[in-house]
């Protein structure tokens, strides 16, 4: 079969490899779509930085390189390993990707997304979603209702990692709330901030592009550099500030800003990855009895909750979702890094 194999640094190849078979307790997909996420990027561009060990097997799925990539997928069962009895062959699923250890600090508590030894499938397993194939646990499957096709499936769980964020933000239904950065996953946090009733929305990004996308889903913009952030939050919030604020940025000012536009009480939430460090001064919090949160990845409920929301018609990807076939998914990945589009999805079968 066909499948995207990382190898090195910069060295992602299409390559026949062999098509995978179920073990006890597996399903075997046939692929649909891949989403290219920005853990993708760093993985390409900057392996040594992107908080994976390459040079060793993986604690829990014993993988090495190379790998097929695709964590973020949709599929087809189309065959079922010994004992799985509760899917069926045909059912149309999104794959919550986690690898854990089950015995960790993190695992005890449940927070299985913040597993010490965790593992992607599509980034550190067997298998990914970016080939026509791969074998995946019957337990990691979320079945997709009728109304929800495999390609909202693939963006079920890059939607996850948003639906989590808005979950650990705390906000209510007629809070307020400011989105910094309207990437793939700053989108996600506006679309799930509209399930849950929080219609007053505030959206910073710099990118005029960008802007332009989540502007034409219904989302109210600012443009943080060129126009007033603060009086945009203040005529939003009749001057109070705003209840929650989500880094979806990765940049030290998007923090920053973020602090300086909540009520007293409210909460920052950092659900982006940051590659430099920052400084700011800790006694904002203590004036205003503010506090900063962080958002890792997703639990198998956020998958639940974001699949319920698509089957309501919550999500829209009209303007911010393409395609590209296999053979073309390095194009994609340097036109992503070059600042262009939103979100890609690979056909992968």
């Amino acid at each position: 079969m066909k499948a995207a194999q990382f190898h090195a640094k910069e060295d992602l190849r299409i390559e026949d490899v062999p098509e995978p078979s179920p073990g006890p307790g597996q399903v075997k997909l046939r692929n649909a779509f891949a989403g290219i996420c920005g853990s993708d990027l760093h993985v390409y561009y900057s392996p040594e930085a992107a908080g994976l060990d390459f040079d060793h097997p993986h604690p829990i799925t014993g993988s090495t390189l190379p790998q097929i990539l695709g964590h973020e997928f949709s599929g087809t069962v189309v065959e079922l390993g010994e004992g799985v009895d509760d899917v069926v062959v045909g059912d149309r699923v999104a794959v919550w990707p986690i690898y854990y250890c089950g015995e960790c600090p993190a695992c005890r508590r449940g927070m299985f997304n913040a597993c010490q030894k965790i593992g992607f499938h599509g980034l550190s397993s067997r298998g990914g979603g970016m080939a026509e194939f791969t074998t995946v646990d019957a337990t990691k499957l979320h079945v997709l209702p009728e109304n929800v096709d495999l390609r909202m499936g693939a963006l079920v769980e890059p939607m996850a990692v948003a639906w989590h964020a808005v979950t650990r933000g705390g906000v209510e239904a007629g809070g307020t709330a400011l989105i910094a950065g309207a990437g793939p996953i700053g989108i996600g946090v506006w679309f799930a901030l509209k399930a849950r009733g929080i219609e007053k929305v505030l959206v910073s990004e710099p990118s005029a592009d960008r802007r332009a996308i989540i502007a034409a889903l219904g989302a109210t913009v600012v443009d943080p550099v060129n126009e007033d952030l603060a009086a945009a939050v203040a005529a939003l919030t009749d001057g109070d500030g705003v209840d929650v604020a989500f880094d979806a940025a990765g940049a030290g000012p998007a923090v920053t800003s973020s602090l300086a536009s909540l009520v007293s009480g409210g909460r920052v939430v950092v659900v982006a990855i940051h590659e430099r460090t920052m400084e700011f001064l800790p006694t904002q919090l203590v004036m205003a009895e503010t506090e900063i949160a962080g958002a890792l990845a997703y639990l198998p409920e956020d998958f639940e909750a974001v699949i319920e929301a698509m089957s309501r018609g919550v999500y829209d990807t009209t303007g911010w979702v393409q395609e590209v076939a296999l053979e073309q998914v390095v194009d994609a990945i340097h036109s992503l890094r070059g600042g262009a589009g939103a979100k890609i999805l690979v056909q992968a079968g």
